[in-house]
């Protein structure tokens, strides 16, 4: 558990500045969160590479249960519209954590033999896209307004162009697509990290 600490801490703090940074906005399509919790899918990938899927997976389950808690919080803090964190809010968030880390620990083990680089941009990539499908696809789309429905989320149901400038979509596609590729700008900014990460350990074994 003294190995896993390091880890466990991370995963833990970008959690939490990402549940508090996701009610700043950013634009139209954006919070601050959107910058943070990225970087989760960086501490599995270096747990993973280090110590394993096994370590890895007990990492993810810390976020996790780090998660429910920030999400039972955001359900008694009550906002101008009301709870910051509602069901489907909470329900999503955690499902999209818990498949997406989990995505991300089986295809990371499918790569590491090839190159460097090639295990730390294909996961993260793959995973994002699932973490954003879910989150979204639970707490905006109009389909499952049976989930929570005394919470009035019609506004995400809005036509609008695309991110501003595309073809009309609900407007939580919006929030979805500009979410998502943000996720795939940090996949790339945290390469340097993680072969920071590796040239530390070459300089240690040797």
């Amino acid at each position: 558990m003294r190995i896993l600490l390091p880890g466990i801490l991370a995963m833990a703090a970008i959690v939490v500045a990402s549940n508090i940074l996701v009610q700043y906005p950013l634009g139209a399509f954006l919070t601050w969160g959107a910058f943070t919790y990225p970087f989760a899918f960086l501490v599995n990938e270096i747990t993973n590479r280090f110590d394993g899927p096994a370590a890895a997976r007990k990492v993810v389950l810390a976020g996790f249960l780090t998660g429910i808690v920030c999400s039972f919080i955001g359900t008694q803090i009550m906002g101008e519209f009301g709870p910051l964190v509602t069901l489907r809010v909470a329900l999503g968030s955690g499902l999209a954590f818990l498949a997406a880390q989990l995505l991300d620990i089986a295809v990371f083990n499918r790569f590491r033999q090839g190159l460097w680089w090639k295990a730390p941009l294909i996961s993260p990539v793959i995973s994002s896209t699932l973490d954003t499908a879910i989150f979204f696809t639970i707490a905006f789309s109009a389909m499952l307004a049976f989930l929570e429905p005394g919470v009035d989320v019609s506004w995400a149901a809005e036509p609008a162009p695309l991110l501003g400038i595309g073809p009309e979509a609900p407007f939580w596609v919006s929030l979805a697509v500009g979410d998502w590729l943000v996720k795939l700008l940090l996949a790339v900014v945290a390469l340097l990290p993680f072969r920071l990460a590796l040239a530390r350990l070459a300089a240690r074994v040797a």
